[in-house]
């Protein structure tokens, strides 16, 4: 499966999410996710444009793994991810899974934090998963995405890219929240 995803920035989230809610977007709870993303010791994430994150959700820990972005258009990639703890049970936290991870020579390159708003609005006849993200140290975010197959891609950016033009959002950001955190941490 690919993530097709579009996102952009925010100058008011009241108002997009008004908008959404006009839409009959259904809102979730607010939730906390903090990802930590890591570079590879014998392979250059930046050049191979992939990206290998351990992500917190209240106790739950999940592994993923993106792939190289197709198109330049959407942020639209493979994309694995795969629970690796849930719950108190005895399941490692994150930083005991960030330590496995460092022993075997990844290293923690940068962690990015955020509040989640998720929603899902029925669009084009099919659901679309929307984020309202407030990202520490960057601000407002909203995103739509689509999971899709590889001959279903096209279809879905369309379906995006046309919610988008509903909601005026303008033009999409296609950096990464870690990318654009890189950015902002460089010395000016």
């Amino acid at each position: 499966m690919y993530e097709v995803e579009l996102k952009y920035p925010l100058a008011d989230a009241v108002a997009a999410t008004t908008a959404l809610g006009s839409l009959a977007a259904s809102f979730r709870p607010a939730i906390e996710q903090v990802d930590r993303y890591f570079s590879h010791p014998c392979r250059d994430f930046g050049r191979t444009d992939e990206a290998l994150r351990l992500r917190r959700e209240g106790d739950a820990v999940a592994v993923t793994w993106k792939g190289p972005r197709l198109g330049a258009s959407a942020k639209t990639r493979r994309e694995i991810e795969l629970p690796v703890a849930a719950g108190n049970g005895g399941a490692a936290t994150l930083e005991e899974w960030t330590a496995l991870l460092e022993a075997l020579g990844f290293c923690n390159l940068r962690e990015v934090a955020k509040v989640r708003t998720p929603a899902r609005l029925p669009w084009q006849g099919t659901d679309v998963e929307i984020a309202l993200d407030r990202v520490s140290g960057l601000g407002d975010f909203l995103e739509l995405e689509l999971l899709a197959r590889e001959g279903e891609v096209p279809m879905a950016l369309s379906c995006l890219e046309s919610l988008a033009r509903e909601l005026r959002l303008g033009e999409p950001e296609r950096r990464s929240y870690l990318e654009l955190l890189l950015v902002h941490d460089r010395p000016r």
